[in-house]
């Protein structure tokens, strides 16, 4: 279901994130990288973040479930980007960061610990990781795609499935789209 949605409005979806501001939330995650880090823009979308991750100086690798944002972001980039779903990332202890903006949320709350653990085992000791969701709690469909909501609670839950990684900050933003007023939960976690 989700991902026929971006199959079929892959340029309406380009076109109205390609150009969000995210520096503030770019900067609160790159302060934790070394230099020239390694980062997995994990359900990179438009590829806005990779392109700014890229020209930050780090080493990016990114992917997308659907091949129509993939088409998409290469083309935006001029990088290598993969078609692959989270299930697919079989890396070990690779990533100094990933980076899963708005993109976790598709996800069903049943499958996320599987794929946090997944995730987990990808990144570097001490590596950094930038999570977000719309806030809320449960699952919900909207506009032909699948959203698992978190609030501070449910997502302290969630994390109970991998204890090898900790909250480092948890806190909620506004929608930078200027026609959206959602609020979204957002948290920086760090490998032990």
């Amino acid at each position: 279901m989700t991902l026929n949605y971006y199959q079929n409005n892959a340029q309406n979806f380009f076109d109205g994130t390609v150009n969000v501001d995210m520096s503030a939330l770019y900067e609160t995650f790159t302060c934790h990288l070394p230099q020239g880090a390694k980062v997995l823009d994990a359900g990179c979308g438009s590829g806005r973040d990779a392109k700014a991750f890229h020209e930050m100086g780090y080493q990016v690798e990114a992917f997308d479930a659907s091949s129509e944002m993939v088409a998409l972001a290469i083309q935006h980039i001029g990088l290598s980007v993969q078609q692959m779903t989270f299930a697919d990332v079989d890396a070990k202890e690779k990533y100094d960061g990933i980076w899963c903006c708005a993109s976790l949320l598709h996800v069903p709350a049943q499958e996320l610990p599987t794929i946090m653990q997944n995730l987990t085992t990808a990144l570097k000791l001490d590596g950094i990781w930038y999570v977000s969701f719309k806030y809320g709690d449960g699952e919900r469909e909207k506009d032909g795609r699948q959203f698992t909501d978190m609030n501070e609670a449910s997502f302290n839950t969630l994390m109970e499935t991998t204890p090898e990684v900790e909250i480092e900050s948890l806190w909620t933003t506004q929608d930078k789209r200027p026609e959206r007023d959602e609020i979204w939960l957002n948290a920086l976690l760090r490998k032990r």
